[in-house]
């Protein structure tokens, strides 16, 4: 019986242990930086791993009072691209842990 409360003990510090480089690799994450842009680069957006916007590039040579609507969808495009690779990155670094641990 002692024995099994011994592995026990083991299997708990390896979570903790796991929990901890989980909370160490997410908040390297936040802080990295992503970029997204849309039209060969004439909209640029960039956001934190945490999903916060730091800056949005828009050339000035996209700027027509005509065509409001051409700039709305390249920050949009812009825009989801950087989600999409915050995602993948995050998918990329957090995903081996849910595969470790039993009921993540």
């Amino acid at each position: 019986m002692m024995r099994g409360m011994g592995n026990m003990q083991g299997m708990m510090k390896q979570v903790q242990k796991m929990q901890k480089e989980m909370t160490v690799a997410k908040a390297a994450l936040d802080e990295k930086i992503f970029e997204g842009e849309a039209g060969n680069g004439l909209v640029k957006v960039v956001m934190t791993g945490a999903k916060q916007v730091t800056d949005i590039k828009i050339n000035p040579d996209v700027l027509d009072p005509e065509d409001a609507e051409m700039v709305q969808d390249l920050v949009m495009v812009a825009t989801n691209q950087v989600l999409a690779n915050i995602d993948a990155e995050t998918e990329k670094v957090m995903g081996k842990y849910a595969n470790t641990i039993p009921g993540l």
